[in-house]
């Protein structure tokens, strides 16, 4: 059988690599070559590489790194818009973002690194329930994602529950997120994680919890199978930038190292200190998180004393956000009263007064809040 695959063939798969590429080549129409030329030229650094022809030039190949530019009288279809990454866009001198080219083309000027843009936070008392299964979505590499925060605080927070159903090597890349805060709360199971200076790997395992500073590179390696996080962040669309040029794990820093003004945390839960919480009758554990952002975010798990405890609260906070990992209690706010068990959680607004009761002797709450409160009494 003969086993040669036709080129036909080859074109088609749309998996196949392409040897032995050296640019990319985008045509453009223009009227006046000469002065066309010139404004790329001159105004954003490309070079001539060719033109013809001799006796009266119709094309000209311009080029920047592996970019280059067909200029051409006789170009019938062209590229009408070419964006160009700047440094600061709103910071070059005389410019507006989009300048027009002798050839008509709109050269729209872009940030090479976008900034983290945060929208207004807009809160709202916010339910969800585990056993509403419409939650739950399929995310990327088959990850379960479950919402908690549908309508995201108006795009400053999200929260997510997240499964993995099937363990093993995770296939992921050293990456960093442009963000303000985010946390990850091991729900279930382990994840082998590998983080930017913390040293060999290590395994986030239920009850653990890590504060990802702004920018920090890492990468997941690995999962128990059936192993659930919870993650918290800030804001809610957030860009996430690969990093090509880093290896991990690496153990660069101190640890007092700072990442755009935050410190790495790995709070182990088995290691775990308890004092009274500010509500009587309650104790908590605090992960590290608010002195490590300071002051910016705080996360903490807290558990009633005994069983029937109860807690009259009112809070002045940006985020306030609480996770049931384990028992029950009921919520009461605004005349209503909710009943929250294993894997429920809430969002409750600044300045709404709200009562925990009936807690069970089992109740255990993961308290995420914006600012950190480090008040314990």
């Amino acid at each position: 059988m003969n086993s040669t695959v036709p080129a036909s063939v080859l074109a088609q798969r749309s998996d196949a690599a392409i040897d032995g590429v050296q640019g990319f080549l985008v045509p453009m129409r223009c009227t006046d070559l000469p002065s066309t030329m010139q404004f790329f030229i001159a105004r954003l650094g490309f070079r001539l590489d060719a033109i013809f022809p001799a006796d009266g030039p119709r094309t000209a190949i311009l080029s920047r790194g592996l970019f280059k530019i067909r200029l051409g009288l006789d170009v019938e279809d062209g590229l009408q818009t070419l964006q160009v990454l700047c440094d600061d866009p709103s910071q070059t001198p005389g410019e507006t973002r989009e300048i027009v080219a002798p050839n008509g083309v709109v050269v729209r000027l872009v940030h090479a690194n976008p900034p983290m843009r945060l929208p207004e936070t807009r809160q709202q008392l916010v339910l969800s329930h585990a056993g509403d299964a419409a939650q739950w979505s399929v995310g990327r590499a088959g990850m379960r994602y479950r919402d908690l925060l549908p309508e995201r605080h108006g795009g400053a927070f999200i929260a997510s529950h997240i499964r993995i159903l099937d363990g093993g090597p995770v296939p992921d890349y050293v990456h960093f997120h442009k963000i303000r805060f985010q946390a990850i709360f091991c729900r279930k199971g382990w994840v082998r994680l590998a983080y930017e200076g913390q040293g060999k790997p290590f395994l986030l395992e239920a009850g653990d919890c890590v504060l990802q500073p702004p920018e920090i590179r890492h990468r997941v390696l690995e999962s128990s199978a059936g192993a659930e996080v919870i993650e918290l962040g800030s804001p809610a669309e957030h860009i996430t930038m690969a990093d090509h040029d880093m290896d991990l794990p690496t153990s660069l820093y101190d640890p007092a190292h700072e990442f755009n003004g935050q410190s790495f945390v790995r709070h182990v839960a088995k290691h775990a200190a308890w004092a009274p919480w500010k509500s009587p009758g309650f104790v908590v554990t605090d992960t590290g998180i608010g002195r490590a952002t300071k002051g910016l975010a705080g996360v903490r798990v807290v558990r009633p004393a005994s069983a029937g405890q109860q807690a009259a609260r009112m809070h002045d906070t940006e985020f306030c956000f609480f996770f049931v990992l384990a028992g029950s209690m009921d919520v009461r706010a605004n005349g209503e009263q909710w009943h929250l068990a294993a894997d429920d959680s809430i969002a409750i607004p600044g300045q709404l007064a709200y009562t925990f009761a009936n807690c069970s002797a089992d109740l255990e709450l993961l308290e995420v809040t914006l600012p950190a409160d480090f008040s314990l009494a």
